[in-house]
């Protein structure tokens, strides 16, 4: 017998709850986390194997057909229709018949003469609707068999039935009869659902699970085992849920079950994201993934996308789970699963939600509710009036909100779950504070949190004590509220320590990010209140807790070699899935650049999401085998004395930003001092700083009607970000750590705020940039100099000078070449991502040759003596030239040439070298991401003079993950990258005065930038700071 181990929905409410069952079908819907829906389907009533009956009797036909071996049936049945069969038995016999259903389910019954029930079977709990009805006759006489189809709605379908085996029975027949009869009654009390029975259920399964143990049927053994799982998982007791499905996995395997490994490894991924394992749920999810594809089980597929979707959503990958969700509606829709559709429309729905699309997110839910409805389920409608009553708090309707909550509630109570009642409690504890109610608000909080803590869910708990924190927070009670806040920040912590995947780590971060935000503010404000007792050292301590963890991370990574002692296979097929990543990224350029239909462009589009998703994955798996990697404590954060006494110098003054919802901060941190303030929140910032980054990226179109306006909003900016600290600037240099949309200002464009009136205009001097005062140096975070100057310690200077890769050849039209070909018209050869990554920096017409740049080259090259420098032009700017170890044997080394910037996938951004070979054939010349990531370049300087190359993805807390932060995991100590596209000859007339400062006048290279850009500055030609405010020095300053 092969019971049914496709998933069933019973498994996402694992997914969110902690119960993933192979056979229960009436589950609790998941719990929520913050902005992220979690939703339980509830399909059908729970397996009863010989025994139970129907509530409703199907229509029987009023025939009674014979059913003899050798004489299988095949037969049409009908919703809601019943098939009766008789079966001449003797006493002692051992029967197996064995039943396939074809688009229907059906349930079998059988009947001893006397009327006695021998045995009931659904098709819906056994694997490709195939049942097997076992029985030992203790009498003879006529048998009868019935086969109904349960469900009068449900569409015609056809099915055999044949007995498959008549024969005196054996002990050993006996005693697997006994086991199933004993599981069957484990099933039986499981159905009552209460605490109770559920206990006894497992006993009847361990019972079964022994009985089958000694009649050798592994596959029963570990179904017994997947049951007990199963219901430990209901119970919320994760770890004997692991237990026994980690027991169950092995024995599927050993019986060639590839359905029950499956309900095995979704049962370990979603007993792993329950308690916060989030790399190991999505190893196994993973896993999951596999089995149901090479089974061409798509349903079981969908309910796994599902679950990763939901699993990325708490990670704080919105795009991503959308992604997942979409894949799963299309895949229920085609296997006709209307409850797993309704499931995948709830989900999105919160998906959106989570975005704040709201109108998105209530036509999904409405969507999901309808479905929920018309089917009957009850929890299903309770997830669904959840959602719609986040989408209308979404729009500050809160009375509408609430009274969706209350419904939910009151359907949640009725069938006890638990954690959907934790779920609403929360979500109308938010709606009654907005209403002003406060104390009612934190009475919902207070019983969430304790449902939480009483079923071990410690990411809701989380969530709950940082609600409960910052009501206190708005209530005046900084203390109450700092308490709470710590212990979520603790949980919080601990998750993301429990993740190998340093992208997931990052994401997961940004979703929590505002856990340190309220702990920064409820510091300053207690600083505001008792300002002498250092509050405000903590909050800058907060402060660098929560910016660029993952790359501190990386960074003391890159001291270790961590592949060093792992298994050879494993990291043969990382290389191998990098490679894979970049012929997946050729094949979408070669589709994107010539016609193709928006399905052809979806394909390559999903095969490139999972060559990323592949490589990524074993990164984490590389990490994770690493003996050096386990080793490897994680960096220690800097405190106030370790910035102030460490880093900094008497020359240095550290300006950190932190912004804030309602509030932001600035701290000024000198040798001997610290200085903080409070500054608008975010919001406000934001509406100063992205139309000035606007006008500045625009200006080098030289109409002058934006000058005026630009001017306008540098010195708006200037008096939010800088006025408040201008008693403080009278250090030579400036050490800015940016957030936010702080990364893409160039601060060394802002007006200096002592020069400035009450009127802009009004001084002549009101226009002088900060960078005529000041050396200014940009920092992901002060413990990220920190790692590097650890890196560095100790390291002897390359040989060599500088590098330089300049005016690579891009198309087949270009005069370097001797062949050309007849109809070339600047065709562009296939290399990765192009497309989407052109369209983001604006050049969707093609590559265009950078002459400039060759006398950028050759202006940098005659600055240092012979034999100290080397110049890659034309072909020779390659890619493989920079993948070349000779690299390494330079201090400096400088790429003049276009970059690009993939927003959606950091790791597809890169630089252009040279498309085409001496012979005109293309070639790959795109480096990317990734690819720098694994060059080893100890350089002191590495030069991005493309445009954009200081840009990449945002993550909220980790700041911009691009160009910058690879060549800095690669070895770079310090970077120069632009923040906009500049005009290739302003670019080329920069680079030769920068290096003229650094070589001529041996300047440090923050120094040389500085002088090079004041001296552009001076020059009415250039005097725009577009032309040379673009450029940031990133990394060491000394």
């Amino acid at each position: 017998m092969v019971l049914q181990t496709e998933p069933p929905p019973s498994l996402i409410i694992q997914a969110s709850y902690g119960s993933a069952n192979p056979e229960l079908r009436n589950l609790r819907p998941c719990n929520e986390r913050p902005q992220t829906l979690k939703i339980i389907i509830a399909l059908l009533a729970g397996l009863l194997i010989l025994s139970g009956t129907f509530t409703a009797r199907a229509q029987s036909d009023g025939d009674v057909r014979p059913l003899e071996p050798g004489n299988p049936i095949e037969r049409e049945i009908s919703g809601g229709q019943s098939h009766r069969y008789s079966i001449a038995l003797e006493s002692g016999q051992y029967l197996r018949l064995a039943l396939k259903a074809q688009g229907t389910d059906v349930v079998t019954i059988l009947d001893a003469p006397g009327g006695k029930r021998l045995n009931k079977e659904d098709t819906r709990h056994f694997s490709q609707r195939t049942a097997e009805i076992l029985a030992v006759t203790e009498e003879s006489g006529v048998y009868r068999l019935q086969v109904e189809s349960p469900d009068k709605s449900a569409p015609a379908g056809r099915y055999k039935l044949s007995i498959e085996e008549l024969r005196a029975a054996t002990e050993r027949d006996r005693t697997h009869i006994a086991a199933r009869l004993t599981f069957g009654e484990g099933t039986r009390l499981r159905g009552q659902a209460t605490a109770e029975s559920l206990r006894k259920s497992i006993e009847k399964y361990k019972e079964a699970r022994q009985l089958f143990k000694s009649s050798g049927d592994r596959n029963l053994e570990a179904h017994a085992l997947a049951s007990i799982a199963s219901v430990y998982g209901s119970l919320n007791e994760n770890d004997r849920s692991l237990d026994h499905y980690t027991e169950a996995l092995p024995l599927y395997r050993d019986a060639g079950d590839r359905q029950g490994e499956f309900v095995s490894l979704y049962g370990i991924a979603t007993i792993n994201k329950n308690i916060g394992r989030y790399q190991a749920a999505i190893d196994n999810f993973d896993s999951a993934l596999s089995v149901s594809r090479s089974t061409g089980d798509r349903r079981s597929e969908a309910f796994v996308l599902l679950a990763l979707g939901d699993l990325y959503n708490v990670l704080g990958e919105s795009q991503k789970t959308l992604g997942f969700y979409d894949r799963a509606l299309l895949l229920f829709r085609a296997t006709g699963d209307r409850r797993g559709e309704a499931n995948a429309f709830n989900l999105i729905g919160a998906a959106h939600v989570s975005r704040g699309e709201h109108q998105k997110a209530l036509d999904s839910c409405n969507e999901g509710l309808a479905i929920y409805r018309s089917l009957g389920n009850r929890q299903g409608e309770a997830t669904s009036l959840r959602d719609i009553g986040r989408a209308y708090a979404l729009l500050k309707q809160y009375q509408k909100a609430l009274d969706h909550y209350n419904q939910a509630l009151d359907l949640h109570r009725a069938s006890g779950s638990r954690l959907g009642e934790g779920v609403i409690l929360l979500e109308a504890g938010r709606a009654v504070f907005r209403m002003g109610e406060h104390q009612r608000s934190l009475d919902h909080f207070t019983q969430a949190l304790a449902i939480y803590r009483a079923v071990k869910q410690r990411r809701e708990e989380a969530v709950a004590l940082h609600s409960i924190a910052a009501l206190h927070r708005d209530r005046g009670d900084l203390s109450k509220a700092r308490s709470h806040n710590d212990a979520a920040l603790a949980i919080v912590e601990s998750l993301r320590h429990e993740l190998t995947s340093q992208q997931l780590r990052a994401s997961y971060f940004a979703s929590v990010r505002r856990y340190y935000e309220l702990d920064i503010d409820l510091l300053m404000q207690m600083h505001k209140q008792r300002p002498s007792e250092g509050y405000d050292l903590a909050a800058l301590e907060t402060s660098e807790r929560a910016r660029a963890r993952t790359l501190l991370e990386l960074l003391a990574e890159a001291r270790v070699d961590i592949r060093q002692g792992v298994d050879p296979a494993l990291l043969d097929r990382e290389r191998s899935l990098g490679r894979m990543l970049n012929t997946m990224a050729e094949r979408q350029t070669r589709l994107l650049e010539g016609k193709h239909s928006p399905e052809q462009a979806a394909v390559a589009a999903k095969q490139v999401e999972e060559a990323i998703s592949e490589y990524r994955q074993a990164q984490a798996e590389v990490r994770a085998a690493s003996p050096k990697y386990a080793a490897l404590t994680q960096p220690r954060l800097l405190s106030f004395r370790d910035i102030q006494e460490g880093l900094l110098d008497q020359q240095t003054l550290l300006l950190e930003y932190s912004l804030g919802e309602e509030r932001s901060y600035l701290w000024a941190v000198s040798r001997d001092s610290i200085t903080s303030y409070e500054l608008p929140g975010r919001a406000e910032i934001e509406a100063a700083a992205r139309p000035y980054y606007e006008l500045l990226r625009g200006h080098g179109d030289g109409k002058e009607q934006r000058r005026g306006a630009m001017e306008e909003a540098a010195h708006r900016l200037s008096r939010m970000l800088l006025d408040p600290v201008a008693a403080r600037l009278d250090a030579m240099r400036l050490v800015i750590v940016a957030d936010g949309v702080l990364h893409y200002i160039p601060f060394a464009a802002l007006p200096i705020p002592e020069t400035r009136g009450r009127h802009e205009r009004a001084i002549a001097a009101s226009d002088t940039p900060l960078i005529v005062r000041h050396e200014i140096v940009m920092l992901p975070s002060a413990s990220v100099l920190a790692e590097m100057r650890l890196e560095i310690a100790g390291r002897k200077p390359a040989a060599k000078a500088v590098a330089v890769f300049a005016d690579p050849v891009f198309g087949r039209d270009d005069p370097r070449l001797k062949i050309r070909a007849e109809a070339a018209k600047s065709e562009q050869p296939s290399t990765a991502e192009i497309a989407r990554a052109m369209r983001d920096v604006g050049v969707e017409a093609g590559f265009q040759r950078l002459p400039f740049s060759r006398r950028e080259a050759e202006a940098i090259t005659a600055t240092v003596p012979r034999g100290q420098s080397s110049k890659a032009l034309d072909f020779q700017a390659s890619r493989d030239a920079v993948t070349d170890a000779e690299l390494s044997n330079y201090r400096i080394v400088h790429f003049a040439t276009h970059g690009l910037l993939d927003s959606n996938n950091p790791e597809l951004s890169g630089i252009v070298l040279s498309l085409i070979d001496q012979q005109g054939q293309p070639q790959d010349g795109f480096l990317r991401l990734h690819e720098i990531y694994n060059l080893k370049l100890p350089a002191d300087l590495v030069v991005l003079s493309a445009c954009r190359t200081g840009l990449g993805k945002e993550i909220r807390g980790e700041g911009i993950v691009g160009l910058t932060r690879g060549f800095m995991y690669a070895g770079a100590t310090r970077v120069v990258a632009s923040l906009w596209k500049v005009g290739d000859a302003a670019t080329a007339e920069l680079m030769k005065r920068f290096y003229s400062r650094m070589f001529v006048k041996k300047l440090r290279p923050a120094a040389a930038l500085r002088e090079a850009q004041i001296e552009m500055w001076q020059q009415p030609r250039w005097r725009s700071p577009y032309y040379w405010a673009a450029f940031a020095l990133q990394g060491e300053w000394r």
